[in-house]
């Protein structure tokens, strides 16, 4: 096989640009640190690479949604706790008002701060997160949920709860709608409450009610009757279709039970006085705390008066310890998700350092061996060079 002098000598510098690209390939991964620097290095690792990093973006993304999700409910959680300080506050002015001993101008003081306090509780609902958004209005996070409208709070969000993403099949809801929070609280006991007539003579006053599982929901009608104040006080409770379900002698401080329900009492009733328990349907805590406003303004010159003033207190009092409870439910509920959301998150550290490294097994570069490569490179570039001095040399002429 002949070969032209040509052909040897483009041989030669043909090795020599070889060795040089492997050499320059391999200086350029040790520079990097990675193994993979075009997707002709490896093509089925570059796709390795590219996919890796998609699921990275994602799971720092799910992290990104539980931070911003822990920030809001923190924030919720913060409300909450002011909003249930508040109607401490509230619970502990109407005890004092509901005391005998204090003087109408004590009542309408308590009366005055109330007053401050609907502001506030107000105001809390009104609440705003760092972007701007009402944290009470469902989903209609521009519009304030709680307003004034006629001399009552009027709700102009929704019931919707936003829900963030924190993991492929997890979600957490971030907020929680001022309706159910504040425009929903039981009244009395949650089942039934009980209210005296207007029209009531005596000084018989509502105290605790109780129901068991037992209670039949129905609109009671409870009357006491003394033909003379030498007789004994006798009440009979009817239901709704007028048929008797409870009856006998009451005496001072009794507990008057029927269907499952329990009505404690203080105070004597006249003949005639009538008192109705109905079923329990939901109220907003601002007419419950405007309620007990009005009472503490008028409480009553005689004693009559005074009996349905107490009576309208207790009630206010049952539902503002209702409200507390709802509160207390909501951050319940705050803590729960708070703990989903730190459960989700450590899933996540798991899974973004687990794939960190999957990618680093694929993409990065074991720089013993590139140098170790390197070294080679440069023994085997600088043999071509030699070998391609050594035949450049060869010549007939040289044997003249």
């Amino acid at each position: 096989m002949r070969l032209s002098t040509s052909q040897i000598f483009q041989q030669g510098i043909n090795a020599i640009l070889d060795q040089q690209a492997k050499l320059s390939k391999t200086q350029l991964q040790i520079s990097t640190g990675q193994r993979i620097n075009t997707p002709s290095d490896d093509p089925s690792g570059a796709v390795q690479i590219l996919d890796f990093a998609d699921q990275i973006a994602t799971v720092e993304q799910y992290k990104r949604n539980g931070n911003a999700a822990k920030t809001q409910l923190q924030l919720e959680e913060n409300v909450l706790t002011n909003m249930g300080s508040q109607l401490q506050r509230v619970r502990v002015l109407l005890v004092q008002g509901n005391n005998d001993v204090l003087s109408d101008a004590d009542r309408q003081s308590i009366a005055t701060e109330l007053k401050g306090i609907r502001q506030q509780l107000l105001a809390l609902g009104n609440s705003r997160d760092a972007n701007g958004d009402y944290l009470f209005a469902g989903y209609q996070v521009n519009t304030q949920p709680f307003t004034f409208n006629g001399g009552s709070v009027q709700y102009n969000g929704d019931q919707g709860q936003r829900l963030v993403q924190l993991g492929p099949a997890s979600q957490v809801a971030i907020n929680d709608s001022g309706a159910e929070l504040l425009l929903r609280i039981p009244e009395g006991n949650g089942q039934f409450t009980v209210a005296p007539n207007v029209a009531n003579t005596g000084t018989a006053v509502v105290g605790q009610l109780t129901s068991t599982s037992s209670f039949v929901r129905d609109t009671y009608t409870l009357t006491f009757t003394q033909a003379t104040p030498t007789d004994p006080i006798t009440y009979q409770v009817v239901d709704s279709s007028a048929g008797v379900v409870a009856s006998g002698t009451y005496q001072q401080g009794d507990s008057i039970s029927f269907n499952g329900a329990q009505i404690d009492f203080t105070g004597t009733p006249a003949n005639g006085d009538v008192f109705t328990a109905t079923p329990a349907s939901n109220n907003d805590l601002f007419s419950i705390v405007d309620s007990a406003i009005a009472a503490l303004e008028s409480p009553g010159q005689n004693s009559a008066e005074q009996a349905q003033f107490h009576s309208t207190i207790n009630r206010a009092l049952e539902s503002i310890d209702n409200s507390v409870e709802n509160i207390l439910r909501v951050r319940t509920s705050i803590g729960v998700r708070l703990n989903t959301v730190d459960s989700q998150q450590n899933l996540n550290d798991d899974s973004l350092l687990q794939l960190q490294k999957l990618q680093s097994e694929v993409k990065d570069l074991d720089v013993a061996q590139a140098i170790s490569e390197l070294n080679f490179q440069q023994v085997a570039l600088q043999a071509a060079q030699q070998a391609y001095v050594r035949v450049q040399g060869l010549s007939l002429f040289q044997l003249l």
